[in-house]
């Protein structure tokens, strides 16, 4: 895929293959769970990319490559340019700055020993990257930009509620002057009345501060809502990625309009008919032939069982992993 001329984050062919080892020593590799089974991605800089798929489908294991926090088993991952395997050991340390994550649940990613000034001040110590002063402006800055009180600073985790922790959590993200934040599903373990300030609070930030999100969801609703463009995966791939209307109103793989199906009307009184998928997900140690949605696919045909689809444009901005045209 291409998308615009200087992306801030590009993956190319990108696979995470996770080996299934045998033997007394577990030394035999006897089968490798496909994760990643070649991701191309884009993201153009203040850009929100929202990346939707069933469980399963490889975007924990996405996100947690792009964080460094699993390895390439082949292809390559750019930051502004630059191939992450050639970065030098400061490159990569200042690239741990530039993306940050907030995650679904904010009381598991806070430590319930640290106060609050420790958890949001973190990132910024463990990279020696200012002073101790400097680090003192950072934090009260990033606490008051996500609406907190500066009071709340010297007290711990479970002493405030769980959109507060949520808030935190995106503090930390933004004290150390990140490009890229990466949410993974930031609202669905909230309670319905405090999701929407969370949404308008990410939103606010992202145009304030020039942020590119790479925004993690099965609501495709939730993801559309917020998304300039959305990436929809499948069993370790990415199969139609566009711009959120041209996804909503012109998808072109079935399994998009299975999740378009699934979410909520606009309106009570609109009239959606519903796709429903049978079966579920396939095992990524045993990926299908061919397209690898086939199985759960009503509109297969012969060719869909033996040759796996190649991206295909279907208009500016949007293309499609499917061999035949569902407008």
């Amino acid at each position: 895929m291409t998308k615009g001329k200087s992306p801030i984050i590009e993956t190319r062919g990108l696979k995470v293959h996770f080996p299934i080892t045998a033997g007394v020593i577990r030394d035999r590799v006897v089968a490798r769970v496909k994760a990643l089974d070649g991701v191309d991605l884009v993201m153009d800089p203040g850009k929100i990319v929202g990346l939707v798929g069933e469980s399963g489908s490889g975007k924990t294991t996405l996100a947690k490559t792009l964080l460094l926090l699993e390895k390439p088993t082949q292809g390559n991952v750019f930051f502004e340019g630059k191939d992450l395997q050639k970065l030098k050991k400061d490159e990569l340390k200042a690239y741990r700055l530039k993306i940050q994550a907030v995650f679904q649940d904010p009381f598991a990613s806070l430590s319930p020993r640290l106060k609050i000034r420790n958890i949001i001040g973190e990132p910024l110590e463990a990279a020696g990257w200012v002073d101790k002063e400097t680090s003192k402006s950072k934090i009260a800055e990033s606490i008051r930009m996500v609406g907190l009180d500066a009071g709340l600073l010297n007290v711990f985790p479970h002493e405030l509620s769980g959109g507060q922790r949520q808030r935190v959590a995106i503090a930390r993200a933004i004290s150390t002057e990140a490009e890229i934040i990466i949410l993974d599903e930031p609202t669905s373990a909230l309670d319905v009345s405090v999701r929407l300030q969370i949404v308008q609070l990410l939103m606010e930030l992202q145009k304030k501060l020039g942020l590119s999100y790479l925004l993690i969801g099965h609501d495709l609703a939730v993801v559309a809502h917020m998304s300039d463009e959305i990436a929809v995966m499948y069993l370790g791939k990415i199969i139609e990625y566009g711009e959120t209307r041209e996804i909503l109103e012109k998808s072109g793989h079935p399994y998009t309009q299975a999740l378009i199906s699934a979410s909520l009307p606009s309106h009570p009184r609109e009239k959606k008919e519903r796709t429903v998928l049978s079966g579920e997900i396939a095992n990524p140690l045993d990926v299908p032939e061919g397209c690898r949605f086939h199985p759960r696919c009503v509109h297969k045909k012969p060719i869909c069982c033996e040759q796996e689809p190649l991206f295909r444009p279907t208009a500016e901005n949007h293309q499609v992993a499917c061999h035949f045209d569902f407008p």
